[in-house]
């Protein structure tokens, strides 16, 4: 009977720890898919927060100032660049020992994606290339809001469209100038510089939101034969994609790249243009807030299909 009971007992400890470690894992698993879907919703109001100091920027002092107060900033400094229709403000918070920079894009998009210049220059703050228009903006608004500037504060820019391409560069600057950049959040955000410069400057905690039939994200347009081409247009950061509903994707690199290979042979409409307004965006970050859910995001074109195409 003892060697019995031994024998039951060698085989029922390994046995009972096997399913303690098992119940753990499973606990471990639920809390953790529980704390993601947390921290989504939290990531996406405070991405609801920042689309609304973007679009406010679109709007007068007033609104401004009513949007910033209930975020618990004031207004510091405010303009607008002549002759191309684009605003900015700065704002501060004491209590958090913060300050944020919005801009506004051009009012008139279907003439700055026309109009809009894609040559790349080197550029003396940053030591990279930059598009040249962009750069031009951003260094008319470093110039005008930089007595305002706090050093022992840290400071967030974002902006929509041509102005979160300015808002962008402008947390280039300020890393550069040895501020304490903390996050770039854009909306429909144009690219600005090369793979080159993406990297130099990728340490920059970047989350552009895009929804998936903006064409302004995309420009200028990737062929993937510019793959082999280490100068062309490159996009920073982590890229949100606002699904439908309470779903949205995430991408990076080769992958948020390859979408602009969907509109290749697609012109801007006024269908795209829509997908490309501020309240579109806010439309699609609502639902997200209290229920968000990452989804894999299809791609009409693969990359690894035209790799197999173009190996033959």
């Amino acid at each position: 009977m003892n060697n019995d009971y031994r024998k039951v007992n060698s085989i029922s400890k390994p046995s009972v720890i096997s399913a303690c470690i098992f119940v753990v894992w499973v606990l471990l698993s639920v809390s953790s898919v529980h704390a993601n879907t947390d921290a989504d919703v939290e990531r996406f109001k405070s991405l609801y927060n920042y689309a609304l100091i973007a679009e406010a920027a679109y709007q007068g002092e007033t609104r401004v100032e009513q949007v910033l107060v209930d975020q618990g900033y004031s207004l510091t400094a405010h303009g607008e660049l002549p002759g191309y229709g684009v605003s900015y403000f700065l704002a501060t918070s004491d209590s958090a020992r913060q300050q944020i920079l919005s801009v506004r894009g051009t009012s008139n998009v279907e003439n700055a994606m026309v109009d809009v210049a894609f040559q790349l220059l080197p550029n003396k703050p940053t030591g990279i290339k930059l598009h040249q228009g962009f750069a031009l903006s951003a260094d008319f608004i470093y110039d005008k809001v930089k007595a305002h500037l706090r050093q022992d504060y840290r400071i967030n820019t974002t902006g929509h469209s041509l102005g979160g391409a300015a808002a962008l560069i402008l947390a280039m600057y300020l890393d550069a100038a040895g501020y304490d950049v903390g996050e770039v959040v854009t909306f429909g955000q144009p690219k600005v510089t090369n793979m080159s410069g993406a990297r130099q400057y990728g340490h920059l905690d970047v989350t552009r939101v895009v929804t998936p039939k903006d064409m302004v994200p995309l420009v200028p347009p990737l062929d993937p034969m510019d793959l082999m081409n280490m100068d062309i247009y490159w996009h920073l950061g982590t890229e949100l994609v606002l699904q439908p509903g309470n779903a949205y994707s995430e991408l990076e690199g080769v992958d948020s790249m390859m979408r602009a290979t969907d509109f290749l042979n697609e012109m801007l409409s006024p269908k795209n243009l829509q997908h490309h307004y501020m309240t579109e965006y806010i439309n699609l970050i609502t639902p997200k807030m209290v229920n968000a859910k990452r989804v894999p995001y299809e791609n009409d074109f693969s990359i690894y299909d035209w790799i197999g195409t173009s190996s033959e």
